[in-house]
């Protein structure tokens, strides 16, 4: 037997190696395709409230999102995670039904309900067997319209609020992002990430219904529906449940006027074994032309693993780990940064090696093979993104937030694949520009400023 298995192994190594040797190459993959959107029907209501229905896949379950179009981005000054502590509320129940009870007829649908707020959206979400989706809507929908406020609970939940902000301030990542984006967001509540215990402290269930009344209502919301469904019953319990609705205030979000600010900021953390860099600037929102190459610079540049940047402090250099490029998308407006750890005495070396490697793509053209894998990799990302109920709906909320038409979606992997290492390096060169950039460094101060004040010095010799 011993024998045997040991003949096997040798012919089985044999025939790889046979098979290599003739195989030097991986075939070619397939040319990538465009995305195709599933057939959909869209229902708009006297009310202003809409209906969004996507047939998808053979699974006999539903998914259902509800969509209101506030959040972070409608508080004023003062009422920073304002839209948090309401979202937070209405988990507690409604007019008519306490959380527990909710929870438990979710449970008996086979699913659970899912409240949150965001910068741009409050959203309801579920999944359910595919016979419950009527009921399913009729119960998010009375607890979107008739949330019970229950003043019992408010000073708990302020409570978990402070807690989450306690350990969020904690983190050098967070400092670091708090100052950058205000730095950018000066007047806008993009750049009012978190708020004062204080702020917390003082909000209360008339701050709470005021902004409600304010923000939520039909004109606002979306209800999503995809997977498995019978449109004509859906289409009724959207209506029966939302139909009488309030229509509510109109559908907008208040326009940023970004800043950039070729400015230094460094938060001190002595003794801190390492710094936390963020380094960057507002650059075009997915509406401008150039949006598309734009993320593909970005994955060359930071925002892969195989990126040049993660490639040259990560792993040839060795002062850091985890660096990253991203961009992140507001509305109208959006921001490229660069964000890494990295050990204490190479803040300056690493960053003298990020604007290296932004000036060298402002320079050269990457190579076809490079540009190649990245276009891969994109595309590859997108197309798993929509292979699921919740990643479709994900995709047309994020039409709907930045007023995106849906060739933006069935257009995408052929735009990706359509840039050129030409245009890699033309927009490098005319959005990522490091004398036009905000950098924040969290860390030891007096350790990085030496290193700063050194660098600087051997430029000018």
């Amino acid at each position: 037997m011993k024998t045997s298995i040991i003949t096997f192994v040798l012919v089985l190594f044999f025939v790889t190696i046979s098979y290599t040797q003739d195989k030097e190459q991986p075939p070619v993959g397939g040319e990538p395709k465009n995305f195709i959107i599933p057939k959909k029907q869209v229902v708009s209501f006297p009310n202003g409230l809409r209906l969004v229905m996507v047939p998808y896949g053979s699974i006999p379950k539903v998914t259902i999102h509800i969509s209101v179009k506030t959040g972070n981005i409608h508080e004023k000054e003062k009422e920073v995670w304002l839209s948090d502590l309401m979202s937070d509320l209405m988990e507690e129940g409604t007019d008519s039904l306490n959380s527990k009870q909710i929870a438990n007829k979710m449970a008996s649908m086979g699913g659970n309900l899912g409240i949150a707020s965001g910068v741009h959206t409050i959203t309801l979400n579920t999944s359910v067997l595919y016979e419950f989706g009527p009921d399913a809507i009729k119960l998010m929908a009375s607890v979107l319209k008739n949330p019970a406020w229950p003043e019992t609970e408010i000073d708990r939940l302020k409570n978990d609020l402070k807690r989450r902000l306690s350990v969020a301030l904690t983190r050098s990542q967070t400092q670091a992002r708090t100052s950058f984006y205000s730095t950018i967001y000066p007047d806008h509540p993009y750049g009012r990430l978190f708020p004062t215990t204080e702020n917390i402290d003082s909000y209360s269930i008339e701050n709470v219904k005021s902004f409600y009344n304010a923000n939520i209502g039909a004109k606002r919301t979306t209800v999503y529906i995809a997977g498995k469904f019978d449109a004509d019953k859906v289409k009724e319990a959207v209506e029966k449940a939302f139909g009488d609705w309030k229509e509510g205030p109109e559908g907008f979000y208040p326009e940023a006027k970004p800043i950039s600010s070729p400015s230094v900021q460094i938060i001190d953390r002595p003794n801190a074994p390492q710094s936390t860099i963020i380094y960057g600037l507002p650059v075009v929102d997915p509406s401008h032309p150039d949006y598309t190459a734009l993320d593909v610079t970005n994955s060359i540049l930071g925002g892969s693993f195989a990126s040049r940047i993660t490639s040259n402090i990560r792993e040839d250099k060795g002062y850091t780990y985890s660096p990253y490029s991203f961009v992140d998308n507001n509305f109208k407006s959006s921001i490229w940064a660069e964000m890494a750890d990295v050990t204490t005495e190479f803040t300056s070396a690493s960053l003298q090696e990020i604007n290296n490697e932004i000036i060298k793509l402002q320079n050269e053209i990457p190579t076809e093979e490079e540009l190649k894998g990245i276009q891969n990799y994109e595309s590859g990302i997108f197309v798993l993104r929509n292979s699921t109920p919740n990643g479709i709906i994900g995709q047309m909320v994020f039409l709907e937030v930045h007023g995106l038409e849906e060739d933006y979606l069935t257009n995408r992997v052929k735009n990706i694949n359509a840039v050129t290492p030409e245009k890699v390096k033309e927009i490098a060169k005319k959005y990522i520009r490091p004398e036009k950039m905000t950098l924040v460094i969290v860390g030891d101060k007096e350790k990085v400023e030496k290193q700063m004040k050194e660098a600087k010095n051997k430029v000018k010799d």
